[in-house]
């Protein structure tokens, strides 16, 4: 099982930056750069691999919708050149709050344009001619849709690699499905191991069922919270805000993937509180309403025995890549826990 870490913004990205090169020496196989709508991930990975030389550096994620499928081919090949072949893709499609409220772009079709994506990117990879008439991309831009002076062109530079791994980011079943056919990686969130098989295990059927054998099998990422304690209860707290914030503020009633999610963990009541809590502007009843029970069933929080128990439920549940959110208050912290943390996984 690998191990690996979100960025964690603490501090100057030097000091971040630091930080990685010794998390590389402790053993950590991966650092995602996530990217929302804060800086770029895309100039931070590459001062990163400047910086190590060992360690996989991951987008975590980079949404699909602000970026041409060939810009983001372009980009995760430059990453892998200058990293030297260390770069995984990350994709995801984020959802309308961040889409149309930041970036100004319609949120639609993302499972066509998902899997469009991944084709063209693929497709340039291999230095091929870019020619793609999909439903939502049109590569070059049809007669009448632009100059008419458009060609098929290809990658001018020669890849690290031409399958460069591509993680795609999903939750819903039909989203799961297509990840298990087409990408190389799934990340969902929140993952509880003891109820992945009841919410997620058809889709990954249906999809495993369709995938070609040269992807491989499907890496199947979680990314919990982490801290290694024997006051469990001090520490679950920290993670209640970011649950609550998913659960009860991405999207408006009937339109949040993560409230959906939590309630088919078997939360649904809970669910639906925070989520009214949260929609009335009492954020701190919403997260003050987030269960124990949840926070411990979706993290790895308590002593080494207990944490290495998670552990062995994640993996007997499929997860190959553990990305964990260190709960440290500072570097010497952080790597410390990760170096810990990777000597209990193995």
């Amino acid at each position: 099982m690998r191990v690996g870490m979100f960025l964690n913004y603490a501090g100057g990205f030097r000091e971040v930056a630091d930080e990685v090169a010794e998390l590389e020496r402790a053993g950590v196989d991966l650092i995602a750069v996530p990217e929302a709508y804060s800086f770029d991930a895309i100039s931070q990975l590459g001062f990163l691999a400047a910086r190590t030389s060992t360690i996989t550096l991951a987008s975590g994620i980079l949404q699909i919708y602000t970026r041409t499928p060939t810009l983001t081919a372009m980009t995760a090949a430059g990453l892998d050149y200058v990293s030297d072949g260390r770069f995984e893709l990350g994709i995801g499609a984020s959802g309308p709050q961040v889409i149309e409220g930041f970036h100004g772009v319609r949120y639609d079709a993302p499972l066509a344009r998902t899997r469009e994506i991944v084709e063209i990117c693929r497709m340039t990879w291999r230095r091929e001619r870019v020619v793609h008439q999909g439903a939502k991309y049109h590569i070059p831009l049809p007669e009448g849709e632009g100059t008419g002076l458009g060609k098929p062109l290809k990658l001018i530079n020669h890849p690290v690699r031409e399958r460069i791994p591509i993680t795609i980011a999903s939750l819903g079943p039909k989203s799961v499905e297509q990840t298990a056919e087409i990408a190389d990686g799934w990340l969902p969130m929140f993952f509880h191991p003891e109820r992945a098989a009841e919410v997620w295990g058809d889709a990954l059927a249906a999809g495993t069922a369709k995938r070609t054998a040269d992807l491989g099998p499907l890496d199947v990422f979680a990314s919990p919270a982490l801290a290694i304690t024997d006051h469990p209860e001090a520490v679950l707290s920290l993670v209640k805000p970011q649950l609550a914030l998913y659960v009860g503020g991405m999207g408006a009633r009937g339109k949040n993937f993560y409230n959906d999610l939590i309630a088919s963990y078997g939360f649904e009541a809970e669910a639906a509180r925070i989520q009214d809590l949260y929609l009335e502007g009492r954020k701190d009843e919403a997260i003050a309403a987030v269960p124990d029970e949840l926070v411990r069933a979706v993290s790895l929080i308590g002593p080494g025995s207990y944490v290495a128990e998670r552990v062995a439920a994640f993996r007997a549940a499929g997860v190959t890549t553990l990305t964990v959110t260190p709960l440290a208050r500072n570097s010497a912290e952080r790597i410390a826990l990760m170096s810990g943390f990777r000597a209990l996984v193995g």
